[in-house]
């Protein structure tokens, strides 16, 4: 059975209350082939709902001729994600900005001499038209309440309506509910509506999600902005700063009593813009993440989580620029974003960081969903507070957790030392001491295990088959017995926890029948079942419990106790170690010219493709330093020159890493790639979070390292 609702705290799946995770990846942007790949890892990292924009102009560039082959083709993805377990959110615009040119709208459909995005029955049903055709695609994969394998539980129509363009008054919502009406005539009748609702968006009665990014790339000042209001504990959910480039935005225009905290567009990375070089790191998106469930949200959900490419336009680019009206120039193809998994499909230290988070309300969720959010009235609520101490719960009024921030990216926050804190009810927390960057929540009387804790000083992770409960510490946390206050002191003696410290828990990853794994490598489960160890360098991995087969290739070697609470059972965790095979190869580099606009270079990889031809590596990861304004990578394809990726600097320790493995089968000449580097902009022109070196010039490439990445099954 599938059936979703929701009320006015949070969604609702099969009659219980569901916290999920959801995860944004544009399937038109990365390469059909590892469509299953990358799902499986976006599961890994604990996403229940994949979201997508079907970007109009990807699949209409010419009007009336329909591209849904390839990398386009809607209904092998909408396959994939059945194969792989997941549900889909999809949002069918008609517009939908992501960056895409003309905010995905075709160029034929701005010659119409109607307006777009009002009320005029012109537009309305030429939008028809695209509804239409997506319902053929997507049609055998609409939710029904009596099947467990349909995907698509919902549809997000529009995108900012009324906040970037579209009509802002009633009759904004209007358009929306018009809108809404044609998608079920044409056959989308699902259980989940939802809109994007903040800045002044219309969403026409719909389920309202929100969004917020840890910084603005598409702010057009080149200077360092502002603290960001995401990392503040608030009830207000409106992000003033999205889409800051069309204005500020003006609060909200549905009643939120009516409606659950949902994200939709929490920032799981920033895409950089020509003016403003930004960079996310994985600490910002998990500061900002704890900030939103401190804040009442009920629905997590990262724009994007995966990054890609954008393809190749039969009549034009397809990126967003100053050149179709947008204040932004992006790269042309890569639409990397610093995503959880990136735009290759490196699976990133964001991805680790969040999926704490995720591992929490998977098993503790239907009871979170419940807590409202109490915020103390002397919680700083200006993001430029960076003395006082931000803090919050989330309660029925007798148990709930406390949540604590003291993390704002590129600022420094105020130490505070014998923190005491009080829960609504009465209750005490030990004191602590809080450093700068620390973010983190920890639990008061709540149920673990079957038992009552009073108070915790660590957070609680996921439940393991065998009953014990796994929690982790904060940074620098060292193993002692005093990580719990037990309600009745016996209780201690009748319950089985596991504390990890942060770094363990970070590499932690919960397999489907309960077991946990330990690895610095990516644990992921493929749809046939099989759990592979993805990763560089040497391969490793803890266990528990035990295998009870030893993978191939691998050797037991030991065993090690992980359990940082010294008066907790142990919990001894089979090591596994796995010979590192050295694998030849290099990139050959080769100046071929230089000058003060640009410097041009061969790039010779055909040793690196030769040993994934031959099986030698799951993939080959070209780390490109450069110092420069940006880069651009050519290749001959079938004999003509195509550009395969561009890059723009963030800074000098930061590479354009490009992927081997999807280019593997394409007839291209590795020998010769060719690989511009344009040189800097002045400085007032562009913001850099760190000023390069610019001594030995300011067009060059400095380096470039390979990492190959081995795949092996370990069960």
């Amino acid at each position: 059975m599938n059936a979703f609702s929701f009320d006015e705290r949070s969604l609702f799946r099969n009659g219980k209350r569901w916290f999920p995770v959801m995860g944004e990846i544009h399937y038109s942007r990365y390469p059909h082939e590892f469509w299953r790949e990358s799902l499986n890892k976006m599961k890994a990292g604990g996403v229940d709902i994949v979201s997508a924009y079907t970007i109009w102009i990807h699949h209409e560039e010419i009007e009336g001729q329909y591209d849904f082959t390839g990398d386009r083709n809607l209904k092998e993805f909408l396959q994939a994600c059945r194969d792989c377990g997941v549900k889909l959110l999809l949002r069918i615009g008609p517009w939908s900005h992501a960056e895409a040119r003309n905010g995905g709208f075709p160029d034929w459909l701005l010659k119409k001499d109607f307006p777009l995005r009002e009320n005029d029955e012109r537009y309305f049903e030429t939008v028809r038209k695209w509804y239409a055709r997506l319902y053929l695609e997507a049609k055998d994969f609409l939710c029904q309440p009596d099947r467990d394998d349909n995907v698509i539980i919902g549809v997000q129509i529009e995108n900012e309506y009324g906040h970037c363009g579209g009509l802002s008054d009633e009759s904004g919502d209007e358009h929306m509910r018009r809108l809404q009406q044609i998608a079920k005539e044409e056959g989308f009748n699902l259980p989940l509506y939802t809109a994007t609702g903040w800045g002044g968006a219309r969403t026409g009665g719909m389920l309202p999600v929100m969004g917020g990014y840890c910084d603005a790339p598409w702010d057009q000042r080149v200077t360092k902005i502002e603290p960001s209001g995401n990392f503040v504990f608030t009830y207000e959910r409106n992000d003033h700063n999205i889409g800051s480039d069309h204005g500020l935005g003006y609060g909200i225009t549905f009643d939120s009593s009516k409606f659950p905290y949902l994200t939709a567009e929490l920032g799981g990375g920033l895409q950089v813009t020509e003016h403003r070089r930004t960079i996310a790191q994985a600490s910002d998106v998990g500061a900002m993440t704890l900030s939103k469930m401190g804040s009442g949200c009920n629905l997590l959900g990262y724009y994007m989580y995966h990054g890609g490419t954008n393809p190749d336009g039969k009549l034009t680019t397809l990126q967003e620029s100053k050149a179709t009206g947008y204040l932004n120039n992006l790269p042309e193809k890569n639409y990397d974003f610093r995503a959880p998994v990136r735009e290759y499909g490196q699976v990133s230290d964001t991805l680790r960081e969040i999926k704490l988070f995720a591992g929490f309300v998977h098993d503790f969720g239907e009871e979170f969903c419940g807590l409202a959010a109490h915020i103390p009235s002397d919680n700083p609520l200006q993001p430029d507070n960076l003395k006082d101490l931000r803090y919050s719960f989330r309660t029925d009024g007798k148990k709930g957790y406390l949540f604590v921030n003291n993390y704002v990216r590129l600022h420094n926050m105020a130490e505070h030392k014998a923190c005491k804190i009080t829960a609504p009810d009465g209750t005490d927390f030990p004191a602590f001491d809080l450093a700068d960057k620390e973010y983190f929540f920890l639990p008061f009387n709540m149920e673990f295990g079957g038992v009552k804790i009073k108070t915790a000083s660590v957070s609680p992770l996921c439940k393991l088959s065998d009953g014990s409960v796994v929690f982790y510490g904060r940074k620098n946390q060292t193993a002692r017995k005093d990580f719990f206050q037990f309600e009745k002191a016996a209780d201690e003696g009748k319950v089985k926890y596991l504390v990890l410290n942060r770094q363990d828990a970070l590499n932690a990853w919960k397999l489907a029948d309960g077991s946990l794994i330990i690895s610095d490598s990516a644990v992921i489960t493929d749809e046939k079942g099989n759990v592979h160890l993805t990763g560089s360098g040497k391969q490793t991995f803890l266990s528990y419990p035990e295998l009870k087969v030893v993978p191939d290739g691998f050797t037991k070697t030991g065993s090690l106790n992980k359990n940082l609470a010294e008066n907790m059972p142990a919990f001894e965790f089979a090591l596994y170690e796995k010979a590192e095979e050295k694998i030849d190869g290099e990139v050959i580099v080769k100046e071929l010219s230089s000058d003060a606009e640009k410097s041009l270079y061969q790039l010779d990889v055909s040793a690196l493709v030769s040993q994934l031809k031959a099986g030698k590596a799951n993939d080959s990861f070209v780390n490109i330093f450069y110092t420069g304004d940006k880069v651009r990578l050519y290749g001959l394809v079938d004999g003509k020159k195509k550009l395969l990726d561009d890059h723009f600097f963030m800074q000098q320790d930061i590479a354009f890493e490009l992927g081997l493995k999807r280019y593997v089968n394409q007839n291209i000449d590795f020998t010769a790639l060719e690989l511009e580097v344009y040189a800097m902009q002045e400085a007032d022109k562009v913001y850099l979070e760190k000023e390069p070196d610019l001594s030995a010039g300011n067009c060059r490439l400095d380096s470039c390292h390979v990492r190959w990445e081995q795949d092996s099954i370990i069960k």
